[in-house]
């Protein structure tokens, strides 16, 4: 499938390079092995849930590098960690922000969200050794519970930090195991005392694992991400009878195994018949009284629909509700629906797109425009400064997994674009 547009054809804004400039290798490397083994079990499995001791640990290790390399730390009330080149500067001076997360999911890979975060920190501290003078502060981020899995809703830290979640709600949000996050945000010493949003961006970039396969199948080594997918998440509760699996006639049934069934089988037909790009996907299911010999008397399952295109997305919300009301009547069931969470499409800034292609070619390299099928923090962020997105290729698209993985030579060229992006961007008036 060959790139979206020629980027020879394009208009530049002029990408200015003072000095030409590569990251420190090793030491981005070295980072991201430390990083990676904090959160290990017994038997190796890498699990760092938001706020947890684990998570504390990572932040420690995180907030030690950002000082050790000359930088202002600044904790706000959500958590988040910034550290920030310039300092004096940003009450008046907008900065360029670089960053992502460095929670994982359970049973991780040590690639997603951390990458940018040490990419950023490395690119700054890159710059500062090199004796560069930006013309605006740099600072970092790594955004509190962008995974979402012990708190709701994900990208959580940077949704606040954008104004898109009150500060106050979310510190009430209990977790899966029944902590308060505002609680344990002082449990492990991260309540900061920064007002969320005290920094608002000149720019913001984020450099991830693409976590897909597009780049590593089209051979090309940078994406330059224009867009993002809405996300439209649903837990749905379907209410049946539990009887005899024995006795009980099929026409008598009301079983709420199969409206789970009959709506996965729904998402996902209606997913693979469609024209557009967008993707559905049942991603957790559970049963009661969850025995063989008895027809469920509950059901609760978890939809995922996603799409580039906000009409699209609501089409498919709008065809899953219509299909819930006909499966109520038809299944004889009490079907109850909660929205999880709701992000609209996200369009990037075109001038930073054509920043990250530039610097792309003048690496010698080739940059492929594309959409992320995954939530970022950048879709956050972007509702208050210019955003983009830099990928690099996942292998075999794998991540949210151990086998996430991309090679060192990726790492690098994506860490060097950013390095030369973040350099222009702090540069310009």
């Amino acid at each position: 499938m060959p790139p979206r547009s020629d980027p020879s054809c394009r208009k530049r804004p002029g990408l200015k390079i003072m000095k030409p400039l590569s990251v420190n290798s090793t030491r981005l490397l070295a980072r991201l092995q430390e990083l990676g083994s904090i959160g290990r079990d017994t038997n190796g499995r890498l699990t760092r849930l938001a706020l947890s001791d684990a998570d504390r640990q990572a932040r420690d290790h995180l907030v030690a590098w950002i000082r050790a390399a000359g930088l202002e730390v600044a904790i706000d009330r959500i958590g988040n960690i910034f550290g920030i080149w310039g300092g004096n500067k940003y009450g008046s001076q907008q900065p360029v922000l670089l960053g992502s997360h460095i929670d994982t999911v359970m049973n991780a890979g040590i690639y997603d969200g951390c990458y940018g975060v040490l990419a950023g920190l490395e690119v700054i501290q890159t710059l500062r050794e090199a004796g560069f003078v930006p013309e605006r502060p740099i600072a970092v981020a790594a955004f509190t519970n962008e995974e979402g899995v012990r708190f709701a809703p994900d990208m959580m830290g940077s949704l606040v930090y954008a104004g898109g979640l009150e500060l106050e709600t979310a510190l009430a949000t209990r977790s899966t195991d029944g902590a308060v996050l505002g609680q344990e945000l002082a449990r492990i010493g991260y309540a900061g005392d920064h007002a969320v949003g005290f920094m608002r961006p000149h720019a913001y970039v984020e450099l991830h694992i693409e976590q897909g396969p597009v780049l590593e199948h089209s051979g090309i080594p940078i994406g330059a991400v224009e867009d993002l997918q809405g996300i439209s998440w649903q837990r749905i509760m379907i209410e049946g009878q539990a009887n005899h699996a024995g006795t009980t006639p099929m026409a008598l049934r009301r079983d709420a195994g199969y409206a789970a069934a009959r709506i996965m089988t729904f998402v996902h037909d209606r997913a693979m018949a469609s024209k557009l790009s967008g993707v559905a996907t049942v991603g957790s299911v559970a049963f009661e009284p969850n025995a063989i010999n008895v027809i469920p008397a509950r059901a609760t399952l978890t939809v995922d629909l996603r799409n580039p295109n906000e009409t699209g997305l609501q089409e498919e919300e709008n065809a899953l509700a219509a299909f819930l009301s006909d499966l109520e009547t038809s299944g004889d069931v009490k079907i109850h629906v909660e929205i999880l969470a709701r992000s609209r499409p996200v369009t990037f800034d075109a001038r930073i797109i054509d920043l990250i292609e530039e610097a792309t070619l003048k690496r010698g390299l080739t940059a492929r425009r594309m959409t992320s099928g995954a939530g970022h923090d950048a879709q956050m962020i972007a509702s208050m400064a210019p955003t983009a997105m830099i990928f690099v290729p996942s292998h075999k698209g794998i991540s949210h997994n151990p086998a996430e993985f991309t090679s060192n030579e990726g790492l690098i060229a994506g860490a060097n674009v950013l390095l030369d992006v973040t350099q222009h961007l702090a540069d310009a008036s």
